[in-house]
């Protein structure tokens, strides 16, 4: 069965291991999801992440963060713009999230980047995520 959004199913797997207190999760691997957990990881959000090679494909193994007290530092991750309704920005309209506690991923001409880089580099486009 083909999956219509794997963005959205790498999201879903990452918020189900941090409810069952896992510490790393399998995603399979795409240079996009690469990509949104470089971020996440220049972000503070995941301790790591590495690609692997698996039966079929490759495969993405995310190593999650928890602080101190054993709770996990990623509090919220959602899908922002779906297949079926694409959400873009320009630099200037990308706000912080939740005062700078949170990250927008978006998907820029320039590679996938944060939305403090956006700002910094003066470039908009696909809001992949937010994370807090």
């Amino acid at each position: 069965m083909s999956m219509s959004d794997p963005i959205a199913d790498m999201l879903t797997r990452i918020r189900n291991a941090i409810l069952r207190e896992h510490k790393q999760v399998t995603i399979p691997s795409s240079k996009i999801k690469e990509n949104i957990a470089k971020v996440m990881v220049s972000e503070g959000f995941i301790n790591d992440y590495e690609v692997q090679a698996a039966k079929i494909g490759i495969e993405l193994v995310v190593k999650l963060k928890y602080d101190s007290k054993g709770e996990p530092v990623i509090r919220s991750v959602q899908r922002v713009s779906k297949p079926g309704l694409r959400i873009f920005k320009g630099a200037k309209e990308i706000k912080p999230l939740l005062n700078g506690q949170g990250i927008y991923i978006v998907s820029t001409s320039k590679g996938v980047m944060s939305d403090a880089q956006c700002r910094q580099e003066m470039v908009g486009g696909e809001v992949i995520c937010a994370v807090s």
